[in-house]
């Protein structure tokens, strides 16, 4: 398949260099152009693009930048895709360490629902639960016990059924997390975030999910600060 991926931090490096080690065509874009990215694209494999052409033909479209960027993206940087294309969303809200204060999610609105209406596209949610290094590292066979399993979430089904294929390419299984209403369920704080379960434990923990956003996930009047120091 042909993917393009619109972000070259830890999560987009690790799906570009492990997608086209399985044999897929990708692309890899940033907001400060491919020539920033060309040590990037040796170390994975992909071919460095500018944004606005990340998403051209391809199938599968993966948005994997800070929230507080999402807004700052090319209007028609979706436009292009291939017919039926799977857009996915890998972000999460980290108002004290990166993103600042976004009423939208403070009071509520699943942060997936919020990209959704940013980009004006069906998102589905993924590979937001899990750290780049075992993303990367830690992908097994079908069958294998304790397989690590990854909630996929979203309201198109043909859309979440590629992007769960693609998952179990990459050697995770895959629990439907519902529709993108309820990726409240896999955001940081809930208990499948970054918790590295199986399947059944998946379901467990997707299941036993609180609402409300835990208060180190949510902003302080000083916020943002840095990861090192968070506000």
């Amino acid at each position: 398949m042909k993917i393009g991926i619109i972000g070259a931090g830890n999560i987009g490096s690790a799906l570009a260099h492990n997608l086209t080690t399985i044999g897929h065509q990708v692309t890899i874009a940033n907001s400060r152009g491919p020539e920033t990215l060309q040590d990037v694209a040796r170390e994975t494999g992909a071919r460095a693009v500018p944004a606005t052409e990340a998403a051209k033909d391809a199938d599968i479209v993966i948005v994997t930048i800070p929230q507080k960027n999402v807004p700052e993206l090319p209007a028609d940087v979706l436009s292009g895709a291939a017919p039926g294309a799977a857009f996915v969303d890998t972000g999460n809200y980290y108002p004290r360490e990166r993103d600042g204060r976004i009423d939208a999610l403070e009071t509520g609105t699943p942060e997936s629902v919020w990209v959704q209406a940013q980009l004006g596209r069906p998102m589905v949610k993924a590979f937001n639960n899990i750290v780049a290094p075992h993303l990367r590292e830690l992908g097994k066979p079908a069958g294998t016990p304790g397989r690590i399993a990854l909630p996929v979430a979203g309201d198109d089904s043909a859309a979440k059924a590629k992007v769960s294929a693609l998952i179990e390419e990459l050697g995770f299984d895959v629990v439907d997390a519902g529709g993108l209403d309820e990726s409240w369920r896999q955001q940081p704080g809930s208990p499948v975030y970054l918790a590295d379960l199986d399947l059944e434990g998946v379901r467990k923990a997707l299941a036993a999910a609180g609402r409300d956003r835990p208060e180190q996930f949510r902003a302080t009047a000083s916020s943002p600060g840095t990861f090192a120091d968070p506000a």
